[in-house]
């Protein structure tokens, strides 16, 4: 028996119900890989972080094996402004030249890294934090962007420097490690094919390992709530072929476009379902796995 508290019995019966309730949700998840995309301005304060890590423990805890992949823009923004390294865009990619991959690398790879996996340490878990140089996890090749003028007439390709897209990714290390009450967090940093090192964008990364492991979900974590329509209500659900139609008539617009591109890409590549959900929501991957309100817009084939 637990120690005696302040609790009322009203409250402990809640908390019963909610715990019974989250048991076909538990069922239906046990056993599953579930790969969360954490990054950006979904990272938040350092209380959004330490939340985020409990919670992945818990699903661990609760038989899902998760696999976390971060992000790390603004971090890395602001190491390279502390070094006096001035940052430059093109179609929404940071241009990195040699200086500048070695800071990504330093920052993704280590300090955010260590960050996650400590958190979700001190949270009970046993993270352990990997990039995709580890064991050749993932092998990137060169990405180049055509960047269209404002006024839509002329084309130009960008050359993007140290930026790599996933080319071949090789799940040995992930396999030996989910199902072993381990949490891996990868970094999206990659080995360039040729030898070198390629800063990879962590939503295409993480659609990738989503792909590769086969997840039943890909969590991605933004910072608004979903897919929104014309009048900006969230769309709860959509299939491939309507993701489509919605970039086709500009309901989809923007930033959007790329998430929900990574998503179908990983469909395509075998995950069940991708959700893009808002990571400033508190508890939000718990109430989109385990409660029947869910969270976001869930993506599937």
């Amino acid at each position: 028996m637990t120690e005696p508290h302040s609790q009322s019995v009203s409250e402990a019966q809640h908390e019963a119900e909610v715990l019974a309730r989250a048991l076909p949700h538990m069922q239906r998840y046990d056993d599953a890989i579930v790969v969360v995309k954490y990054g950006g301005h979904a990272m938040g304060s350092e209380d959004v972080a330490r939340t985020f890590a409990s919670d992945i423990v818990l699903m661990e805890q609760s038989g899902i094996n998760p696999v976390v992949v971060h992000g790390g823009g603004p971090q890395i923004g602001a190491m390279l402004s502390k070094l006096g390294i001035k940052s430059e865009f093109a179609a929404g990619l940071r241009i990195t030249d040699k200086a500048t991959v070695e800071i990504v690398e330093m920052v993704l790879a280590g300090s955010i890294n260590k960050q996650i996996v400590g958190f979700i340490n001190e949270a009970g878990g046993k993270a352990i934090g990997l990039c995709g140089k580890d064991g050749n996890m993932v092998r990137a090749r060169k990405a180049n962007r055509v960047v269209v003028s404002s006024g839509g007439d002329d084309a130009q390709e960008v050359d993007l420097g140290f930026v790599g897209e996933p080319d071949t990714v090789d799940t040995t290390v992930l396999d030996q490690i989910l199902g072993r009450e381990l949490i891996p967090v990868l970094a999206p940093v990659a080995a360039a094919v040729d030898g070198g090192t390629y800063n990879v964008n962590a939503d295409t990364f993480a659609g990738a390992i989503a792909g590769a492991l086969g997840a039943k979900r890909f969590l991605l974590l933004t910072d608004v709530p979903g897919v929104l329509d014309k009048n900006k209500q969230l769309i709860p659900r959509l299939t491939i072929a309507e993701a489509h139609a919605l970039i086709a008539d500009g309901t989809i617009s923007g930033g959007m476009i790329p998430k929900v591109e990574t998503c179908i890409y990983a469909l395509e590549k075998g995950v069940e379902g991708v959700v893009i959900l808002d990571g400033k929501v508190p508890h939000a991957v718990l109430l989109e796995l385990l409660t029947d309100h869910g969270a976001g817009t869930l993506i599937t084939r």
